[in-house]
């Protein structure tokens, strides 16, 4: 596909980035791996077929004894080079697993049919993304109805997106341009108008696009006002009179439960704890939390999880203080606190 076109069709889409390239390079050697050992069955079947057929001169006589070195090379050379492109297979699913601490997350809704992205700053988007060249990028994905399936053909990556759960994808595309987003999960009559525009922009334009469409407030400025609407304050903020757990610094921490696991305080912790409080019950607390279920919408969700996520982890606010010359204060992330 040209950067810029994304109505034309090609049997074979351009790679945009380190890990598509290497997806074909897996994908050319599997075919080839195949070729080698189907083209030689193919062009023998047939010729076998016609002269050995019924009535034809060939001799018949008692066939040769077993080529054990054939025998064993046709089987162990073709196991080894299955096992190569099973690890090799291997490795790019496990880096697709473990995206960089410091990717940029977008936040994404799938409903039928149309996808909704929201970025950190409050900016959103309908059947279009745009991102930054050679920036990591993290999709938190979640379906408001059916199951759906986020596919980037030029990125080569493709993640379901499910409904009450949450699911990350990452990438980090390198060439700029325009590339097609399509849904690969059969979700109802429309599903194949499900589709949209990943726009790659170099990090300037990207940040001019984001400056030219700032919206008031940013992602977690909109949930912690969520956060008082519903009434989540009342209990969880800081001066309420309730024994509820504190929301400061729970993000990405372990949280003990009631019934003796453990589960760790991620997106699918925060939504599952509104809308199914008793599922996850936190040790030393009652199971008094009522279910907001069918109260608050996923793209209300998805604000509120932006602003527990922006209270902070525990490992960043135990980390130790630092003094300079100045006497400012600043924390090991490099942020200034209170002389």
């Amino acid at each position: 596909m040209t950067p810029d076109d994304t109505t034309s069709f090609r049997w074979w889409t351009d790679a945009v980035s380190s890990h598509a390239e290497r997806v074909d390079a897996l994908t050319f050697g599997f075919l080839g791996l195949l070729a080698l050992l189907v083209i030689p069955v193919a062009i023998l079947l047939p010729y076998f077929v016609v002269h050995y057929r019924e009535g034809s001169p060939a001799s018949r006589k008692r066939a040769p004894s077993n080529n054990r070195r054939l025998e064993w090379g046709w089987s162990i050379i073709p196991f080894l080079l299955s096992l190569y492109f099973f690890w090799h297979a291997a490795v790019l699913f496990l880096d697709q697993q473990r995206p960089p601490e410091d990717a940029m997350e977008i936040a994404v809704v799938g409903k039928q049919w149309m996808w909704k992205f929201q970025h950190p700053g409050g900016q959103g988007e309908i059947d279009s993304l745009h991102v930054p060249a050679g920036v990591p990028v993290r999709l938190r994905m979640i379906s408001q109805d059916v199951i759906h399936s986020l596919f980037l053909p030029a990125l080569r990556i493709k993640q379901d997106v499910l409904p009450d759960r949450y699911t990350d994808l990452w990438f980090q595309a390198e060439k700029t341009g325009r590339y097609h987003i399509l849904c690969a999960e059969f979700c109802g009559t429309a599903h194949s108008r499900m589709r949209g525009e990943l726009v790659v922009m170099e990090p300037e334009a990207y940040q001019a696009w984001l400056d030219a469409r700032e919206p008031d407030d940013t992602l977690a400025a909109r949930g912690e006002k969520l956060f008082r609407a519903y009434g989540c304050s009342g209990c969880h903020g800081e001066n309420s009179v309730v024994r509820a757990p504190s929301l400061a610094g729970l993000w990405g921490s372990p949280v003990p439960l009631a019934d003796g696991g453990t589960v760790t305080a991620d997106a699918t912790y925060v939504r599952d704890s509104i809308l199914f409080p008793q599922r996850h019950v936190a040790a030393g607390y009652r199971p008094i939390m009522p279910s907001f279920r069918g109260q608050i919408g996923e793209d209300d969700l998805v604000e509120l999880v932006a602003y527990i996520q922006s209270l902070g982890s525990r490992d960043r606010r135990a980390a130790p203080v630092r003094q300079d010359r100045d006497g400012e204060q600043t924390d090991e992330a490099g942020e200034t606190t209170s002389p």
